[in-house]
């Protein structure tokens, strides 16, 4: 009877709250639950008003002032999450309720009639809730009870699903290994399709509002890699719409995953699958992996074959992935689209997604040709790549589309296409193959680089914005850098046409080193491809010297941007062997009427500071032991390395400018430079003795390494010694001279100044007899009587 007593109750209690629970009760109400729950066991009875409370669950809470939403925060949190343990009592209905419920958390419509007084909670309050609760997790968990009934289960992923929106349920899911936990229910017994959506659903919330990194380690193991290829495969023979949409969706996720390279995509076979099938129509050989698939070129397939293409791309970074990509005709289906643009119609791609596909096929060539440098020489990818280039540079009609990432830019033209096509042979370039540059150079690839780059060039005056247009000319001056470098045959082609670019470009170069759009990189582009292709070569540098290119040089050194500066002084000091570089340096003047010698000591001065040399205010010596001793060296300690490992004075001359500048002073000479203040000769006796200081610092080092460890013998130690003094004496010796340089600059200025004094005092001695003339011939004119002495003064002489 007691128990009749209490379903009675529960059902009025049910009837009560039938429009929701108030805040205040919803504590009591989860007591009852758990009460109804411990009596199921016994009782089945009591399933149905378990159900039906449950049920209310899902309807708004009710509140009757303003805070009790903050007030009775608490309970709810732990109401909620009591709801989800509930999931453990083995009950079809009741779990199937719980996720019922949990789904109407996002239901924000109201019940028909509320409570007196009574005004429903926020809509996202419940929702809220559970996120404090942590019922996310709690649902992943109990998965697992519902391992084998696949209504439950569904249930469970709608709710999960619906829970997914929010990421901080996402990181609880990803908290107990959700994303692995949903990966291995992709393949479950399903006809109805709702497993794999809404698994696939849920991590795609999961890669996008959980942290990328955590999910992608739970989806790395080989089982998750396997369910996910065979859902993939599952999909690829669909035929409905959403099935091809779901199918894009797992390739978006595999593709997240293949950019981790602990992921097994190859050893689950997951790789192979989909290399074949990107190369599926292009290569037209019959494969087993892709029986029954069937393109049907609708907009799903387009995305399908773009998603392919780039995974190719994140395979190719794989060394491990070189075997199945060359097996796989990889290249022979990347190179089908380096042709001609043809319009295509009905059935295959339309002329826009042709010309998308063909620019991503192109992109991704550049990744895959250099790992695969055999087969593309075999392919005979170089000569496709320069006969399409042709074909860019011709007059041929031809309307991009530009609708796409890798057309930007392109609208209208064939522009898009040069670019990525010259980036996929930049990428072979770059590989310093001696076969890959015979193979360019036999076919006059250096000619028509020198072509393009002017066709660039001309156009990239008109479209200044066009960053295309800076990372094709970049492109070629690299290629053309590779191909010449250490060839004095391609070096002399190259100068026929390619000394006046580099001239054109070094003329607008102060220009280029203060444009924010990122065309300073073509500076550093030409610099690098006159080092490359012009020095070494006695035909290029007499040509370079006789377009006034060593005059451009120093305009450019004589801007002092510290970025470009090392590099000028590298080419100056490798020209300096000629002759005539030297004349061109001692007879140019830059503004203000400065000569080579004073920009030269500038940088010296700048790059002294830059490493901490110590200087007094006249920029003379301070330490004479260690006179060009950097902070940096003075920081660091004596380690004892081996013969083979330069020490630190010796890794300072090749990272500093000084070296090279000096270099250039041991051709100008140190005497009779003009343009030279007072303080520019102080600097220059540094310069001078530069090597000298240096064989001290090094020596110094040897010391210091050697008493780290040994004890020098007598006469090793007088030898350390007497090195020592010398240097030493060296720096006092050249303190001398610039203390004498300074005392001489001030006494020719004491001089000077005496000179300009005595001028302003003959001048005041004119003034002052020009003055007593005027005031005399006043006085005469004025007074008689002066005027009578000034005639008898007169008529006495």
């Amino acid at each position: 009877d007691l128990e009749k007593e209490q379903l009675k109750t529960l059902k009025k209690v049910v009837k009560h709250f039938e429009n929701g629970f108030p805040l205040k009760d919803v504590a009591p109400i989860t007591d009852i639950l758990n009460l109804c729950a411990e009596k199921m066991y016994e009782q089945e009875a009591f399933t149905e008003p378990l159900c039906e409370l449950i049920k209310l669950f899902g309807l708004p809470f009710l509140k009757r002032k303003s805070s009790d939403e903050a007030n009775y925060a608490l309970d709810v949190s732990q109401s909620i999450t009591q709801l989800g343990y509930l999931m453990s009592v083995e009950s079809s209905q009741v779990r199937i309720q719980i996720c019922k419920s949990v789904v109407n958390f996002f239901n924000t419509e109201l019940p028909g009639k509320l409570l007196s007084g009574y005004q429903p909670t926020s809509p996202n309050y419940k929702i809220r809730m559970a996120e404090i609760g942590g019922l996310a997790e709690i649902l992943v968990l109990s998965l697992t009870l519902v391992e084998n009934q696949l209504t439950e289960k569904l249930w469970v992923l709608k709710a999960l699903q619906h829970l997914s929106t929010s990421g901080e349920s996402c990181e609880q899911m990803v908290n107990v290994q959700g994303a692995s936990r949903l990966c291995l229910c992709l393949n479950g017994a399903d006809p109805s399709g709702q497993l794999l959506f809404r698994s696939s659903d849920i991590l795609w919330n999961l890669l996008e509002k959980a942290s990328k990194g955590v999910v992608v380690n739970q989806l790395r193991s080989l089982e998750c890699v396997h369910a996910l290829k065979e859902a993939f495969v599952e999909l690829l023979c669909g035929f409905r719409h959403c099935d091809h949409q779901l199918r894009n969706d797992l390739l978006v996720i595999a593709t997240l995953l293949a950019e981790s390279p602990a992921v097994p995509m190859i050893e689950s076979g997951f790789a192979k699958i989909l290399i074949v099938l990107a190369t599926y129509t292009e290569v037209k050989l019959p494969n087993p992996l892709v029986k029954g698939f069937k393109l049907t070129y609708s907009y799903e397939d387009f995305e399908m074959k773009k998603l392919l293409f780039n995974i190719i791309g994140i395979l190719s970074k794989d060394p491990s992935s070189a075997q199945l990509l060359s097996e796989s005709h990889v290249i022979p289906a990347l190179l089908y689209y380096v042709k001609q643009n043809q319009r295509s119609g009905f059935p295959d791609w339309s002329a826009a997604q042709y010309e998308e596909l063909q620019l991503h096929a192109l992109a991704v060539l550049a990744s895959v040709a250099p790992v695969l440098v055999d087969k593309y020489l075999s392919c005979q990818g170089n000569t496709l790549l320069l006969v399409f280039l042709e074909w860019c540079m011709s007059k041929d009609p031809f309307f991009g589309r530009g609708n796409s990432f890798h057309g930007t830019g392109g609208r209208g033209t064939k522009l898009a296409q040069l670019h990525y096509s010259l980036r996929a042979l930049r990428s072979v370039v770059a590989l310093y193959d001696e076969a890959v540059s015979n193979n360019l150079c036999d076919q006059g690839a250096i000619s028509q680089l020198l072509d393009i780059l002017k066709y660039a060039a001309d156009i990239s005056k008109e479209e200044e914005e066009n960053i295309a247009l800076v990372d094709i000319q970049a492109d070629i001056l690299f290629m053309l850098s590779v191909l010449c470098e250490d060839d004095n045959d391609r070096k002399e082609l190259f100068s026929c046409e390619g000394i006046g670019i580099l001239v054109s470009y070094l003329k607008m170069g102060a220009t280029l080193l203060c444009s924010a759009r990122g065309h300073n990189c073509l500076l550093f582009s030409a610099l690098d491809c006159l080092w490359s292709c012009v020095i070494g070569c006695c035909l290029a540098e007499e040509s370079f010297i006789e377009k006034q290119g060593v005059f451009l040089l120093l305009d450019l050194l004589a801007v002092d941007d510290s970025n470009v500066c090392n590099m000028i002084l590298g080419i100056l000091v490798e020209f300096s062997d000629n002759p005539k570089t030297i004349l061109h340096m001692s007879i140019w003047r830059g503004k203000r009427d400065r000569t080579a010698a004073n920009v030269l000591i500038q940088l010296w001065r700048r790059e002294e500071q830059d490493l901490g040399v110590k200087r007094d205010q006249y920029g003379k010596i301070v330490d004479t032991k260690r006179p060009i001793i950097t902070s940096f060296q003075k920081q660091q300690k004596v380690i004892p390395l081996p013969a083979c490992c330069p020490s630190f004075s010796i890794m300072e001359v090749s990272e500093s400018i000084r070296a090279k500048i000096y270099s250039l002073f041991c051709k100008l000479g140190f005497e009779n430079l003009p343009g030279l203040s007072a303080k520019d000769v102080v600097t220059l006796a540094i310069i001078q003795h530069f090597i000298d200081f240096k064989i001290g610092e090094v020596w110094s080092e040897i010391s210091a390494e050697i008493k780290e460890e040994f004890r020098p013998v007598t006469s090793d130690e007088r030898a350390l010694k007497l090195i020592s003094e010398v240097s030493e004496n060296t720096g006092r010796m050249v303190l001398g001279l610039q203390t004498e340089a300074l005392e001489g600059q001030h006494h020719r200025e004491i001089k000077e100044e005496k000179k300009i004094y005595k001028k302003i005092q003959a001048t005041q001695i004119q003034r002052d007899m020009i003055n007593k003339s005027w005031e005399n011939f006043l006085a005469r004119t004025s007074n008689y009587e002066a005027l009578k002495v000034r005639n008898l003064l007169e008529q006495k002489i």
